[in-house]
Order: C-alpha cells, then structure tokens, then sequence
C-alpha cells in the first residue's frame, strides 16, 4: 500500500510542476485524495460491501469535486489535475501514466448495457472538458484535446480534436503536445469554405 502511495505522490510531482512536496500532494491535492479514496471504495466494492463502496465514494466527491464510481478500475500512476467536476462512470477502465484534467466525463450515452463506459489506454491524455462517452477504447499514447467529445473509438498513438471528435494526427509514435497547440479541424474547414465562396464571388462578378 505504501509502495503504490509514493508512486502515486511521485506521478503527481512529475507531471505538475507547481506541486512543492509530497506533504502538499498526500494533503492538499483533491486529484490525489480522490484517487486515494476510490482505491478504498472500489476495495469494498470488488468484496460486495455496496453501500460502504457508495459512502466512501460520495464522501471523495463532496471533499474533492471529482467523482468516481466504486465500480471503476484505475490503472498505476493516475493524475487527475485540478479535478474539479470530473465524472468517472462504473464500467471505465483506466490504464497506467494517465492524465486527466478538470471537467472530464468518462461517461456513457445511456443506450448501452453491461459495459458503458470507456477503456482509456495507457499514458493517454485527456484535456480540461473533454467527454469522452461509450464502451469504446481510447488507444495507448493517445491525446483528446480540451472540449472534445469523443463518441468512437480512437486508435493508439492519435491525437483527437472536435466535437464530436476527430483523429488529426496518427504517426505511429508519441505525440508530445499540450492542451492548446493542437490544430482546430472546425477552423479549418471554416477557413476552406470561405476561401471557395470567395472564389465563387469572383467567378459570379466575372
């Protein structure tokens, strides 16, 4: 139990470089406390306790803002950054080196059974607002930029903008990108457009 602590007190500090010390992340950091807490929850929930499994995450979510249901697996070396309103639904599951931001939702779409929610792959990127909904897999190396909603499959090593989104870059090795340098597909078609009714302009004065 202590081992998986430090490492997840550990992945906190690599990926956030505001965090100061591992007193500050154990504390003070909801993304970390809610993690902690669900590890608990889904202990109980794996052994039948419901009702502990329920109370110990409704707990986690009014202490943290970030809200995991007990029946959610979670991967090593999670990181949930700021946190605040993000959804885990009960059949997600969550490989190792994620990283979740603020107002994600791992959800599902309300039309399927047994398996709802997503599978998101390892170190896989899911930026600040992003939904993610449907019993589909979020491939390895992958990156869902800020606002997408995603409502199929992506593929590994692809980086997904949009809504609802779409795969703008698959190279078949790591994509080291932030949460605002990714292309704008909307915008570019926007741009596409205007160029051809300008064009078509020109041809109707002609």
């Amino acid at each position: 139990m202590f081992k998986r602590l430090k490492e997840d007190i550990k992945a906190f500090r690599d990926r956030d470089p505001a965090a100061k010390s591992d007193l500050e992340i154990y504390f003070l950091y909801p993304g970390f406390k809610a993690i902690r807490m669900h590890r608990i929850a889904h202990f109980y929930y794996k052994h039948n306790m419901m009702f502990l499994a329920r109370l110990v995450s409704q707990r986690a979510a009014r202490k943290t803002g970030i809200e995991i249901h007990p029946g959610a697996t979670i991967g090593r070396r999670l990181v949930i950054d700021h946190g605040t309103g993000v959804v885990i639904g009960e059949t997600t599951e969550i490989g190792d080196d994620v990283l979740i931001y603020q107002g994600v939702t791992l959800g599902g779409t309300g039309k399927d059974t047994g398996k709802r929610h997503p599978t998101i792959g390892n170190n896989v990127m899911i930026s600040a607002g992003a939904k993610v909904l449907g019993p589909f897999k979020i491939g390895d190396n992958s990156r869902v930029a800020a606002g997408a909603v995603v409502l199929e499959e992506v593929p590994p090593n692809s980086t997904v903008v949009g809504v609802p989104a779409r795969v703008v870059r698959q190279d078949g090795k790591r994509v080291a990108l932030d949460q605002i340098h990714i292309p704008d597909p909307v915008k570019q078609k926007m741009d596409s457009l205007e160029s051809r009714i300008s064009q078509l302009e020109a041809l109707l004065k002609e």
